[in-house]
């Protein structure tokens, strides 16, 4: 990837969708948001990798799922420890048996990826101010892509600290937001569309088309996260690797989004090579 080309030069140029691995691969024995994970998406090709961002109680950066810990740490909130304290304790793995792996630093994971990959920070809430500033020392402000929700607080925000670096809002359903974000002082790139059936608006070629006109992205997730809070109308993970790809990742695929978030990263990539 070339980062002194534009996110919207290389997609073309790609002429597919960014693969977007979502918290690293993980699985057996590596979790989710480790190094470990972070290094396996980056040896199975991955376009963009996707964490998520925590903060100590004492004010540090940890690359780590806010209010999960009791699934992948097993123990008390990060918010409610030093850092000198999350430095000992270790990421569990899928059977929720310890493992040797630590909860890394923003400032390691950036470290990491620099200059290998897309970085999309979600949590960027977290603390906007202070995972800027981390963005900046790392010197990756070309490659990170940050996500908020589209309150006036979280966007404030961001036109404060963080008004050049891409930024896509959540988009849910229906687009009621597009129009008032572009005339903001936010370098908006594109728009991650969450939709629970095929019928929402957001995902209607229609609507795909009418952002590309806009010189916007589609950011689509197969992820499934909750199936209380389906957010790809079943064109997910679970069908593509279950049932049929092209029931799934296919589908998304032929909408011409530009950004599909998985959990299955290298099943993704060999559906897409077979699609040639």
């Amino acid at each position: 990837m070339d980062f002194n080309k534009s996110i919207f030069e290389n997609r073309k140029e790609l002429a597919r969708p960014f693969l977007a691995a979502h918290r690293g691969v993980c699985g057996a024995n590596v979790p989710c948001n480790s190094m470990a994970a972070f290094k396996i998406a980056l040896s199975q090709g991955a376009d963009v990798v996707e964490i998520d961002v925590s903060k100590t109680k004492d004010g540090k950066l940890y690359v780590f799922h806010p209010w999960m810990e009791p699934v992948f740490l097993k123990d008390k909130y990060i918010c409610d420890m030093d850092a000198s304290e999350l430095e000992t304790k270790r990421l569990v793995n899928q059977d929720s048996v310890k493992t040797s792996y630590k909860v890394p630093t923003l400032d390691e994971v950036l470290a990491l990826l620099k200059d290998k990959v897309y970085i999309n920070v979600d949590k960027f809430w977290t603390d906007v101010e202070g995972i800027t500033a981390a963005i900046r020392k790392a010197g990756v402000e070309k490659q990170v892509i940050v996500k908020t929700h589209v309150d006036e607080e979280s966007l404030a925000m961001v036109e404060k600290y963080a008004p050049d670096l891409m930024f896509v809002p959540m988009v849910r359903d229906k687009d009621e937001i597009t129009e008032s974000l572009l005339k903001r002082n936010i370098n908006l790139i594109g728009v991650e569309v969450l939709f629970k059936d095929d019928s929402a608006e957001c995902i209607s070629k229609e609507y795909i088309k009418s952002m590309h006109d806009k010189g916007l992205l589609v950011w689509a997730n197969s992820i499934i996260y909750n199936e209380d809070d389906i957010v790809n109308g079943y064109h997910s993970d679970d069908v593509s690797v279950a049932d049929s790809p092209d029931k799934g990742w296919g589908w998304l695929i032929d909408r011409d989004v530009d950004f599909i978030q998985t959990d299955w990263l290298l099943a993704l990539k060999c559906y897409l090579d077979s699609r040639k």
